[in-house]
């Protein structure tokens, strides 16, 4: 296993009408790199915006879609996707903010 940056980790946030209207529960999701562990997500929330506390992560892997042109069937890349909890004493995330 590569040894992951906390900088390496998020890789860009997940901006859908789920995940906005999640936003008032303080649940954000975020597109991580397929290889950290949930620990790994929660240090590098907790270190990349300040004054947040993370309460709870929960991670999903996503398969790739299939995908065909002409006779040749192929993969899209597979992802992972994080919804990280803040705790209720905790900032919220700037990054979602004036969405």
């Amino acid at each position: 296993m590569a040894d992951l940056k906390y900088y390496d980790v998020i890789l860009r946030p997940l901006v859908t009408e789920k995940s906005m209207s999640e936003m008032a529960d303080k649940k954000y999701a975020f597109y991580v790199n397929p290889d950290a562990n949930k620990t790994q997500v929660k240090e590098a929330v907790e270190k990349m915006f300040d004054g947040v506390k993370v309460k709870a992560v929960n991670t999903m892997n996503l398969k790739g879609k299939k995908k065909r042109r002409g006779m040749v069937i192929g993969r899209t890349s597979a992802k992972k996707k994080a919804i990280v909890t803040l705790t209720k004493d905790s900032k919220e995330i700037e990054v979602f903010t004036g969405l």
